[in-house]
């Protein structure tokens, strides 16, 4: 679908980091869509802001691998590409089993119990079918570790290559058949709780590795594979 209409979307005193964000939310929502293209002239109206700093935030799109740019030709919006994909599941799992590994043994009782909180709403949400809801609880959940594993690195890996995953999920995703990741953050959970920062650990990557099938599946049956 195109640039929406509204315009002013955000106020002028926009920082480059926020152009960057409005831009990637719409990719990864769906609002801009695969193959799209992008006209500054109609980012800079609906966003409200100068050239500058959307030509700044295409350019850190296009590192993120979320658009492709042809100088003096076009910018689009990235297909959707099998192998990014993969690339961005496994970057994504290792990034969080790391940030439990080194939060576990600094991760107070309110943010154990942040966790659980965000797992209830979670499962209310998957019960629901709201897909924006549960992503957003599933967020809230491993941002506890990674805030505090106090780790910048991974939070930097993290910000990039999510992105990626939570596009695929937002785009072919009719709705989460993710009951299995309840009972798999609760686990998660407990290791935490009683210190056990390997199983705990362990326990996250596998979670993010429960994404494989399920990206085989919706990539496989109706995404472009972008081999070259």
């Amino acid at each position: 679908m195109p640039v929406p209409e509204s315009r002013g979307l955000v106020s002028r005193s926009l920082l480059r980091e926020d152009a960057y964000r409005a831009i990637r939310d719409a990719i990864v929502d769906g609002t801009l869509a695969p193959g799209e293209r992008l006209h500054d002239a109609s980012l800079v109206a609906w966003l409200g802001v100068s050239r500058t700093p959307v030509r700044e935030a295409l350019a850190r799109l296009e590192q993120a691998g979320l658009v492709q740019t042809k100088p003096g030709r076009h910018t689009l919006v990235s297909p959707l590409d099998v192998r990014a994909v993969h690339a961005a599941q496994s970057v994504t799992a290792a990034m969080h089993e790391l940030a439990v590994r080194e939060a576990v043994p600094h991760l107070s009782a309110a943010e154990l119990d942040a966790m659980r909180e965000a797992n209830t709403r979670f499962a209310t949400a998957l019960r629901g079918n709201d897909v924006d809801a549960a992503l957003r609880a599933d967020d809230d959940l491993h941002d506890v570790p990674v805030t505090a594993s106090a780790n910048a690195a991974v939070r930097t890996v993290l910000e990039q290559f999510t992105p990626v995953l939570r596009r695929v999920e937002r785009l072919r995703f009719s709705s989460l058949c993710g009951r299995a990741s309840v009972a798999q953050h609760d686990r998660i959970i407990a290791l935490c709780a009683a210190g056990d920062a390997e199983g705990a650990a362990a326990a996250t990557r596998l979670n993010w590795q429960t994404l494989t099938p399920l990206l085989d599946t919706r990539l496989g049956d109706d995404g472009p594979d972008q081999r070259p």
